[in-house]
């Protein structure tokens, strides 16, 4: 394991939160979602990725988040972040992309207790910024495995 990490970064509500980079596959804009009936609460739907069915989250709904009040111009930013995880791709939707940073490893202090609603369990940690703080998510335990198992089926 390398001192630094490569994170993309982007805004959900007012806080910024980052994922390693070597989870991210790409970052697609905002698209047409399907609902699936019976899908949990937190999941968006589907959509068709060059005929990949990508499974959509709403981290908002997850964490109990309120949305960013975007203009025009942060629309052009906002869309899904697809993600790898364990070889299973999954979108999250992104209020705004931010940029990727690359943070030293002394920098990552452990979450604060009470992070805006989320539970500590999702993040790997933190690093202070000049504006509050960059909220490190750890992608897979954002999901237990029945979780995973659920959103796989989805994609039938």
């Amino acid at each position: 394991m390398t001192d630094s990490n490569q994170l993309v970064t982007f805004q959900l509500g007012q806080e910024l939160y980052g994922v390693n980079i070597m989870d991210v596959k790409e970052i697609v804009r905002v698209q047409g979602i399907r609902a699936i009936p019976n899908a949990p609460a937190y999941v968006e739907g589907i959509f068709n990725l060059r005929s990949e069915i990508i499974p959509i989250i709403n981290l908002h709904k997850r964490f109990h988040l309120k949305k960013l009040f975007t203009s025009e111009e942060d629309e052009l930013l906002s869309g899904f972040i697809i993600l790898d995880i364990d070889g299973m791709k999954l979108g999250i939707i992104i209020d705004r992309i931010s940029r990727v940073v690359t943070i030293e490893r002394e920098q990552i202090q452990p979450p604060p207790q009470m992070l805006s609603g989320i539970g500590a369990e999702y993040i790997q940690g933190v690093v202070r910024q000049e504006h509050g703080y960059l909220i490190i998510l750890n992608i897979r335990d954002l999901f237990n495995p029945k979780e995973l198992q659920k959103i796989a089926e989805l994609r039938r």
